[in-house]
């Protein structure tokens, strides 16, 4: 299997500007952190919050210990070893932030986006080689990266040949100008950079999740399985999420394409086992922790010494000694749930332990997000309402 390669919006608009300036300018239980992680004796029936018994179209997950990562043979370095993990339980969206909501954050309080500033220098060169030198004067412009695929097969480890920086991409014209969210209203919100997903989540009083509450909750009540909803990828042929479909026409040839290549609306394939819609496919998802390729060794490292993992925030900083293109200590967040280009010969993300490191100032045509919310914040955001509700001439902000 190939290591997963994608190519962040500043490593590569950077890599443009660098060639512009040079031209001129049980036992094994035992071995995974001790005792048997809690396994479900039968299907969790989901728990969907109706905005009295839990908020609005968001799923409980339970409290429970749980194996994260795999030593599954399809894994990838970054992903191993399986090591016991526990985690309290928390609410996710069902779903991920769609284009509607996202335009209602804007319209409520004027967010401007990543994607629709100049990009800054001192973020650029944090993901460059030390000493390269500052673009001329006007040479950055707001915008984002966008798939644009290939006429042929290629080698698949250039992702500048499908990806490209497009000047004026951002979350209303995904693809660029000319183009927009017409009919797209319930499709998931791309071209958003880490920044604007904690914004987003800030104003709805919600938070990004850690990557152990994202994998917990993308297992759905499942041990170990390779994917959200078991271990086939296409059980009885069936497609399961919305991802690059090889057999039909290779990554990354988009010309004359015989697929459907981009977003499609939110829970468009069936749910997982607690209820969550695309835990897999169709977009990459932001979750809040670092991220560091040797973080599951150094996990399963602290259980064997007796320390149980709890509630784990990730590490204190990244490190991807992996990626070629960027210095080893090079910002980055994890990503998770693959999306619409991955595919078994590229990148295979919709993998339930599959991970990466992102560029948290990345907006990209195929990474959006979800929200979790703790027990504790569903209940004040209950007392507040209920304390607005109580006195004459308010309105709750929540």
């Amino acid at each position: 299997m190939r290591t997963m390669r994608m190519m962040s919006r500043r490593s590569t608009l950077s890599a443009l500007l660098v060639v512009a300036l040079a031209a001129g300018a049980g036992a094994w239980l035992s071995a995974h952190g001790g005792a048997q992680p809690m396994a479900l004796s039968t299907p969790p029936v989901p728990r969907i919050g109706d905005g009295r018994k839990g908020p609005e179209r968001m799923a409980w997950i339970p409290a429970q210990r749980f194996l994260m990562g795999t030593d599954s043979r399809l894994s990838q370095r970054n992903e191993r070893p399986a090591h016991a993990v526990q985690v309290s339980g928390f609410w996710m969206d069902v779903h991920d932030v769609t284009n509607a909501e996202f335009a209602r954050f804007v319209a409520a309080t004027g967010y401007v986006t990543t994607a629709e500033q100049v990009p800054r220098w001192d973020d650029l060169k944090g993901q460059l080689p030390p000493g390269t030198p500052a673009p001329a004067p006007g040479a950055l412009v707001p915008g984002a990266m966008v798939f644009v695929g290939t006429d042929t097969r290629v080698p698949l480890f250039d992702a500048s040949r499908w990806w490209r920086y497009v000047p004026g991409a951002n979350w209303r014209h995904p693809q660029g100008p000319g183009s927009d969210l017409a009919g797209k209203e319930d499709h998931p919100v791309v071209q958003v950079s880490y920044d604007d997903a904690r914004a987003y989540a800030e104003w709805v009083g919600k938070r990004l999740p850690t990557e152990a509450e994202w994998e917990v909750a993308a297992r759905g009540g499942l041990t170990q399985a390779d994917y959200v909803w078991g271990g086939s990828k296409a059980p009885d042929g069936k497609a399961m999420a919305n991802i690059w479909n090889d057999e039909v026409q290779p990554f990354p040839v988009a010309g004359a394409t015989k697929i459907e290549v981009g977003t499609r609306p939110v829970g468009s394939y069936a749910p997982n086992g607690y209820g969550l819609y695309d835990m897999a496919g169709n977009v990459w998802q932001w979750v809040a922790d670092w991220y560091r390729a040797d973080y599951f060794a150094q996990q399963a490292g602290q259980a064997k010494q007796g320390e149980r993992v709890i509630d784990p925030q990730g590490p204190a900083q990244s490190f991807d000694p992996d990626d070629g293109a960027t210095p080893a200590n090079a910002p980055k967040r994890v990503t998770r749930g693959g999306s619409f280009l991955c595919t078994d010969t590229y990148c295979s993300g919709y993998r339930t332990s599959a991970r990466r490191g992102t560029d948290p100032s990345n907006p990209m045509s195929h990474i959006g997000f979800r929200l979790v919310m703790t027990p504790d914040q569903w209940a004040a955001r209950t007392t507040a309402e209920s304390v607005s509700a109580n006195v004459p001439g308010t309105r709750s902000s929540l």
